[in-house]
């Protein structure tokens, strides 16, 4: 296989563990072990007494079981773990594209959800842009529709969308659904920000609506466990997931056998997790929303319903990429610059998933000072 350099990992690689203050992260602030083993009475001696042999390929059968109960109804035969989401992802477009197929992707989205569609030789791929409306990030179903081919065999999307915040309503949810039945076309949805809204309007599971629809979960995200290096697929089309099982044996084969445990007591709290995870989204976006509004001039900020991150616009007159490169190098303030996703116009991520965004944005703002800007 011959794919694409992953742009966005390239770009993380220079700068994540090295530029302080990351404003652009797309995760939730972590924890310690010690601290997710506080949560559960007797749970610190059970993970000291973990077995560290091989695990099941499929998943240990109690996280499976946990997973399901997200859902509305799913059991655990609805259920495949993967070594992070990115196994998942890849796992499953390997399995499904292949040669003459046709898929379409909203856009931007993770690269690796259209990429390897990229490397399968006469496979096509179609963007479908969320458009900028001046105000907020939109989707037109009527443009997603007019993308569809006789031989469109997958569509992707990512909601809570990264890098726009962009987030579909239970409405549009069943819409998209609907729309994919009525031509027998096969959804992958990344769901990895799931359980972070902020609107107060609790989104559904996408394959909870549609038997051909694999939800994409993962411990990372929302949850602020990256470290674990658990993800799941989860559908009613056990044709599929028997199929990318066995491509999951030229990968990982299996999990880690402490992450899964760490990843049980996670989900045995969720509601807790996710309420923190909310809570420090909530108190980062009162400070950066009055950032916002002191420099109209500079930037034209983008409102988020669910998630922690946001794409927001660079209005003067210097190519994002530019902008973003001078903050890094002068302030050590990480952004992530639109080019990375290939998108036209001068826009930037900015995340407010993590306790560390309220100096960071000092620092920002002191770049915009120190660089007169303002």
């Amino acid at each position: 296989m011959k794919i694409n350099d992953f742009k966005l990992e390239c770009y993380f690689g220079i700068y994540e563990f090295t530029a302080p203050y990351l404003l652009t992260q797309s995760d939730c602030e972590s924890m310690s072990t010690r601290e997710l083993l506080d949560m559960e009475k007797g749970a610190e001696e059970a993970y000291l007494n973990q077995w560290l042999g091989y695990t099941e390929t499929w998943g240990d059968p109690e996280l499976r079981e946990l997973i399901a109960g997200l859902y509305k109804d799913m059991t655990t035969e609805d259920v495949l773990v993967f070594h992070g989401a990115q196994e998942a992802i890849f796992g499953y477009m390997n399995v499904m594209l292949n040669e003459g197929d046709h898929m379409i992707a909203m856009y931007p989205n993770y690269q690796s959800a259209y990429e390897v569609a990229n490397s399968v030789p006469n496979c096509e791929f179609s963007k479908w842009y969320i458009k900028d409306d001046g105000e907020k990030w939109v989707v037109d179903f009527d443009a997603l529709e007019a993308l569809i081919k006789p031989n469109t065999k997958v569509i992707a999307v990512n909601s809570p969308n990264n890098p726009t915040g962009y987030t579909f309503t239970n409405e549009e949810i069943k819409q998209l659904c609907d729309i994919c039945k009525k031509h027998d076309i096969y959804l992958f949805s990344d769901e990895v920000y799931k359980g972070l809204e902020l609107d107060g309007e609790k989104r559904e599971w996408m394959a909870d609506y549609y038997h051909k629809c694999v939800s994409l979960g993962v411990m990372s995200k929302a949850y602020g466990l990256a470290g674990l290096r658990v993800g799941w697929l989860v559908t009613k089309d056990h044709e599929t997931l028997e199929k990318v099982v066995k491509f999951k044996h030229y990968m990982s084969i299996c999990d880690s056998a402490p992450s899964e445990f760490l990843s049980k007591v996670a989900l045995r709290h969720s509601d807790q997790l996710l309420e923190r995870s909310k809570n420090i989204i909530k108190d980062n976006l009162k400070l950066v929303d009055k950032f916002f509004d002191k420099y109209p001039n500079l930037f034209e900020k983008k409102a988020i319903t669910c998630g922690p991150v946001a794409f927001h616009k660079l209005l003067i007159d210097m190519p994002v990429k530019e902008f973003c490169q001078l903050a890094v190098d002068k302030k050590g303030v990480l952004l992530l610059p639109s080019d990375i996703y290939d998108m036209e116009g001068e826009y930037f991520r900015m995340g407010y998933g993590r306790k560390g965004v309220p100096e960071s944005l000092a620092k920002f703002e002191e770049f915009l000072i120190e660089e007169k800007f303002v």
